[in-house]
């Protein structure tokens, strides 16, 4: 038996797309079944979060770790096994539950399998990218946006239009990519500087440093400058610089420069 499901975040269900949907209908359902699932899906999808609904007070144990792990399983009726795909010795951890009558909810990467997964799992849940459930990405944006918002402060205009989602990691690269995008609107200058101080510190050390670094400075202005006047001829005016020497700086840094 396969389900599709969707994300789930910490306790708040992401309920937007049909998925997330049929996500909440079904952990809700094997929290009342002594069933055996194994929860598929990329990284930051949100099959650790639904593996905690689903067995709330059950120990979540890396597969990677085995020996703590079956270490573990001999004092426990019920187990959350997450990153299924890196244990060393998968066989012999599954043997030990089946023989123990163990209930299991296990975490995989996306179509993970193994010859003793229809065996031991009765049910297998695949939860699709957040590519794929564009109305839970909005809700998790605004998640985000608020979980930002306590840690950083309140900001009058948030200009979130201009973020196109990072989804490369799911949850974990959008939230990373709110959490930096809402810092960097309510920074100081002192603050900015002292990043890229902190930045710089490790990598400081050859006699071209100054050379080496000054992109840094000068992608980020001349980028603005096109976003804020629409044109080089403009730019170079308001900048101060002829032409030339901008169209050189930009074709020197080209790989930085957005498309």
């Amino acid at each position: 038996m396969v389900l599709v499901v969707a994300q789930v975040v910490d306790a708040n269900y992401i309920t937007a797309s049909a998925s997330s949907s049929q996500a909440f209908k079904t952990a809700t359902l094997l929290k009342t079944l002594s069933v055996n699932a194994i929860i598929r899906g990329e990284s930051g999808v949100g099959k650790s979060s639904l593996a905690r609904f689903i067995l709330p007070d059950a120990p979540i144990l890396d597969a990677s770790h085995y020996d703590e792990l079956l270490l573990a399983l001999e004092s426990t009726s019920q187990v959350i096994i997450v990153n299924l795909e890196n244990s060393p010795n998968i066989k012999r951890i599954l043997e030990f539950v089946v023989a123990h009558n163990i209930r299991i909810v296990a975490t995989a990467a996306h179509l993970y399998n193994h010859e003793m997964v229809d065996k031991v799992f009765s049910i297998k849940l695949d939860i699709p990218s957040l590519k794929e459930r564009p109305e839970d990405v909005a809700l998790l944006m605004q998640k985000f946006i608020k979980e930002a918002s306590s840690l950083f402060g309140p900001i009058e205009t948030l200009k979130m239009n201009e973020i196109k989602p990072d989804l490369s990691k799911n949850s974990h690269s959008l939230r990373k990519q709110i959490m930096i995008h809402y810092l960097l609107q309510n920074i100081n200058e002192r603050e900015l500087m002292e990043i890229v101080e902190n930045y710089l510190f490790d990598k400081l050390g050859s006699n071209s440093d100054y050379k080496n670094f000054l992109h840094l400075y000068e992608v980020p202005l001349i980028n603005s400058g096109l976003r804020k006047f629409k044109s080089q001829l403009q730019l170079s005016d308001k900048l101060g610089l002829n032409r030339n020497t901008l169209r050189k700086k930009i074709a020197d840094n080209e790989k930085y420069f957005k498309g």
